[in-house]
């Protein structure tokens, strides 16, 4: 059994997360996936115009992670645009680099991504409550995945 992929820091995730070629039904159309980890590298890389090594520092992998990550994604892209197919942004193996989480008796609070790895938040630390979740990144409550728990499933722990 191999080792478990490890998270990827996420900045940003992209409000609109479905593209489809103009005119064409959506019921004809291939699919392509592509992962939140993915769409980071496209942004850093060829959005932002970062060196690879920033990029991999900024996503907490190694340069050799961030290439293949970035390799994956162009060949999906080209696969998308060159082939006409549809593209939809969801899921994958990251976390985002602030988490907020929220307590019962209301109080929010971020958690860095560098933190959560090591251990994630047990208690409120304003009231101490045990009782607490995750929110949801902005833009990710339209039943799509989220988090490290890749396609289809919700939350966090």
């Amino acid at each position: 059994m191999g080792r478990p992929p490890l998270w990827r820091r996420v900045d940003f995730i992209p409000e609109a997360t479905y593209f489809k070629p103009a005119g064409i039904p959506l019921r004809g159309l291939e699919e392509v996936c592509l992962s939140v980890e993915e769409a980071e590298a496209i942004r850093l890389k060829d959005l932002e115009g970062l060196e690879q090594e920033e990029c991999a520092q900024r996503m907490s992998v190694s340069r050799t992670t961030f290439a293949r990550v970035l390799n994956s994604a162009r060949q999906k892209m080209a696969d998308v645009l060159l082939n006409g197919k549809a593209l939809r942004i969801e899921g994958g193996n990251f976390q985002m680099a602030l988490q907020r989480f929220r307590c019962d008796s209301g109080h929010e609070w971020d958690v860095p991504f560098e933190v959560m790895i090591d251990a994630p938040p047990q208690a409120c630390p304003t009231c101490s409550t045990p009782s607490i979740l995750p929110l949801q990144p902005l833009g990710f409550g339209r039943g799509r995945g989220w988090g490290r728990h890749g396609r289809g499933r919700r939350g966090m722990m």
